[in-house]
């Protein structure tokens, strides 16, 4: 028999594997086998001062809007270019590819902390550095880049928040991944905050949402959630036959409706300027 002194060490030393990993584990930078591409490339800096860089498809200043977007734990912005031509071609909009610190060779490591930086700095750049007004920026969001996506509407409301394959909550995630000592005491090691659901039920810009009935990684029932508790209700679409990162490629000309239904109105309907009460208005650093 174990002695129970050592299922307590053993315990504790997986809960601090866990506290020491987690965003080691959340975060996961492809390897660059190739130089980043220089047509539209931008770079930018964050609050902290760490130089960042992102992909501009269209012309922001002429565009009817522009789309502010953050891609997946284990994804590139550079990668998302064909798919970005592809929105623009289909609703008219400018696309702001946004990349991350730790990812596409950029110096810095990714922390749920440096996510908020990094957000805010990609809007601070769409909004000083081209002139671009809040009333024609809609967010979008892939996987992890739909939390961030939240977060940053939370603080900046756009016109339009569009979310694919969303997770409901850090937590929630948790509980598919971990072990359920680590679920009951996530509040107290956990330094990873996502919360997607609380955020848009509080959110006065109209949520859509898009999921792959066989997402294998973030379950449709996370999309569906995230769809129902949104204060304003957008355009959910749900993808039969589709998994976690070939929603667009199964859908066809049905998820291009969708995202071009999401993004009415057009901009130019004014979004609420306040931020939600008790939300700081600069990124925590």
């Amino acid at each position: 028999m174990i002695p129970a002194l050592l299922i307590l060490v053993l315990l504790a030393g997986a809960l601090l594997l866990v506290w020491w990993s987690q965003e080691r584990i959340l975060f996961q930078p492809p390897r660059l086998l190739e130089a980043p591409p220089e047509s539209g490339r931008v770079s930018y800096e964050a609050i902290d001062g760490q130089r960042l860089a992102g992909f501009i498809v269209g012309e922001p200043k002429r565009a009817p809007g522009v789309l502010l977007c953050f891609h997946g734990n284990a994804d590139l912005a550079m990668w998302q270019l064909d798919w970005a031509k592809l929105v623009q071609r289909y609703t008219g909009f400018a696309v702001f590819l946004a990349e991350y610190r730790g990812y596409m060779s950029l110096g810095g490591n990714p922390t749920y902390s440096t996510t908020k930086l990094d957000a805010r700095a990609a809007y601070d750049h769409l909004r000083i550095g081209f002139g671009i007004d809040r009333t024609h920026l809609a967010y979008f969001g892939h996987s992890l880049g739909s939390a961030v996506a939240a977060e940053l509407a939370e603080i900046h409301p756009p016109v339009a928040l569009v979310l694919q394959s969303p997770l409901s909550s850090a937590r929630a995630m948790a509980r598919l991944i971990v072990t359920l000592p680590v679920v009951l005491v996530w509040r107290t090691i956990s330094r990873i905050h996502f919360d997607t659901v609380k955020v848009v039920s509080d959110l006065d810009v109209p949520v859509s949402v898009v999921h792959g009935r066989s997402d294998r990684i973030i379950p449709s029932r996370m999309g569906v959630e995230v769809y129902e508790a949104a204060k304003r209700k957008g355009k959910l679409l749900l993808v039969e036959g589709a998994g976690h990162n070939d929603v667009a490629e199964i859908a066809g000309e049905e998820y291009w409706h969708w995202l071009t239904e999401s993004l009415k109105p057009k901009p130019g309907t004014k979004p609420s300027t306040q931020p939600r009460a008790g939300t700081p208005t600069a990124p925590s650093r």
